[in-house]
């Protein structure tokens, strides 16, 4: 493509550097060390034990404002809290649910009760062996403050059986329930029952859990300081995602909130910190010639074009298809992420490896980059030249390009096109007026299930303003199914309506860029770092 082209002078040292796997199970990529040995080939690595003891200094993008995963969605409070607390279920690699501080689950034959064997011996921070109580107390406060509790399973209740099994007791029958209680933002995290009934229906101030690691000190807008928990309780399968073993291998982590991203690379490449999140893309090649210092990709989600389906031109469906077919979607991804790394083509709505939900039905309406069909729709929507308003932030770089192409793009349709452009915040109250916008550009995280995508149900009001029966009822007809092999088709008929309607246009499949120290191994990623089960050779 062109705009390949024009970046690839600049990019072939980043090219040589290695190609990294996207859609591989494993959810994280490294550089590669090819360093070859005096013999000209590349030396096996010997199977080592991973060196316990140590510290991580990470460089973090932004402070949190509260370390109650029940409360938030936020990335900064998912990340650092995921560490400290667990869940009775979780995911594991291909986005499955497997279970955590339960010992297993087992679903009545009528669906509407889910019983919990909790794990004995489990001990939260403060000492106390978490029990069903604590479950019971925990749970039913998610359910009821959280959006995902309150969205998705209302009314639903859990119980306590014996003091080592908690059951949930459910006013209809839902596939999805298990996917929601192994969400993770808000996550549903266990906490002790005294905590839980000493905050209400606040936030709780005191944040003990049963993870690898418990917090040591939190010193607001700088840091957040983790010690290794030495009477933490594993599980004993492997580790896979966020399921399995888990071990505390370093004795302290430091969250250092760094909101400059010119600081977070300076500090990575001086040594300063250990890991760094968030690093730009056009960083990537100072990384990669760091000695000492290797990219760390993960998966970021999806990156696209949202509609505003209730006032202006795209409420008409046509004008919507128009745009889609002019669309050379690869020449706006390589102008946001600058390299193929940093992005996959699909047409999915669920990422590949997320196998319960995955589907390509619909992908010939994907990346078509067909101007004539695209002016004929265009006419056939009746599009008399008016202004169509990009909104857009310089917040996110990636963001903005892909509507600066897109905006060159639709020119050649004869849309009469313009940028609407703010700061991320005051482009989040924009949007919520139909009458200011006709589409904006804006990813979207990695979701355990598609009902968590929030432009596709009408019901959920989000900016866009989805309204299409036929999608809704798909959605309830999944969320009805006895099983995923009885939601399959289901799923690829939704997969092909969304590719008609065009609630959004998905561009592709975007990836998060770290860096991290050669000396720290282990490093994994699943909506969000996993820091157990890290080992760092610097003591």
């Amino acid at each position: 493509m062109n705009a390949e082209k024009r970046w690839k002078k600049r990019l072939l040292p980043i090219l040589l550097a290695g190609v990294f796997a996207l859609t591989a199970c494993g959810n994280n990529t490294s550089a590669p060390n090819t360093n070859p040995t005096d013999s000209g080939t590349a030396a096996p690595a010997p199977a080592q034990t991973p060196k316990s003891g140590g510290v991580l200094n990470i460089a973090y993008p932004a402070k949190a404002a509260t370390l109650d995963p029940h409360t938030t969605t936020n990335a900064s409070t998912k990340d650092i809290a995921r560490q400290i607390f667990e869940t009775l279920v979780t995911l594991n690699s291909k986005y499955e649910v497997v279970p955590m501080l339960a010992e297993s689950y087992e679903v009545s034959k009528d669906g509407l009760t889910i019983t919990f064997p909790l794990r004995k011996g489990v001990k939260f921070h403060n000492g106390k062996e978490m029990t069903a109580d604590d479950v019971v107390a925990s749970m039913n406060k998610w359910l009821k403050i959280s959006t995902q509790g309150k969205a998705n399973l209302p009314g639903a209740t859990f119980t306590a059986k014996d003091p080592y099994t908690a059951v949930l007791n459910l006013k209809k029958p839902s596939l999805l329930t298990l996917h929601i209680l192994a969400d993770s933002a808000p996550f549903p995290a266990i906490m002790p029952k005294e905590i839980i009934d000493e905050s209400g229906v606040e936030a709780v101030k005191t944040f003990v859990g049963t993870g690898p690691f418990q917090l040591e000190e939190w010193k607001q807008d700088q840091y957040v300081h983790l010690k290794k928990y030495n009477d933490y309780s594993s599980r004993t399968e492997p580790s896979d995602g966020l399921g399995g073993k888990k071990e505390a291998l370093v004795d302290d982590v430091y969250f250092h909130f760094v909101a400059d991203e010119s600081t977070r690379v300076a500090g990575i490449t001086t040594g300063e910190y250990d890991i760094a999140f968030s690093i730009p893309f056009d960083n990537a090649e100072q990384i990669e010639n760091t000695p000492g210092v290797k990219s760390f990709i993960s998966e970021g989600g999806m990156t696209t074009f949202v509609f505003n389906k209730k006032s202006g031109l795209f409420s008409n469906e046509k004008a919507r298809q128009a745009v889609n077919a002019a669309l050379n979607v690869e020449e706006i991804l390589i102008s946001a992420y600058r390299d193929k790394r940093f992005y996959t083509l699909d047409s999915g709505l669920a990422l590949p490896n997320q196998t319960d939900w995955y589907s390509d039905a619909g992908k010939e309406e994907y990346n078509q980059h067909n101007l004539e069909k695209a002016k004929k729709l265009l006419a056939e929507s009746g599009y008399k030249g008016e202004e169509v308003t990009i909104l857009v932030t310089r917040d996110y770089p990636d963001y903005y390009n892909a509507a600066v192409v897109a905006q060159q793009q639709l020119k050649e349709i004869g849309l009469n096109t313009k940028l609407d452009v703010y700061d991320w915040p005051t482009m989040q109250e924009r949007r919520k007026d139909e009458k200011t916008w006709d589409f904006f550009v804006v990813g979207f995280a990695v979701r355990p299930t598609l009902h968590q995508l929030p432009f596709l149900d009408s019901r959920a009001e989000y900016p866009g303003w989805t309204n299409s029966p036929e999608i809704d009822k798909l959605l309830d007809d999944i969320q009805g199914s006895a099983t995923i092999a009885e939601a399959k088709p289901l799923v690829d008929q939704l997969q092909s309506l969304a590719w008609k309607e065009l609630p959004i246009i998905k561009l592709g499949n975007r990836v998060n860029q770290a860096a991290i120290a050669d000396h720290v191994q282990g490093l994994q990623d699943v909506i969000g770092p996993i820091l157990w089960n890290v080992s760092t050779t610097k003591q």
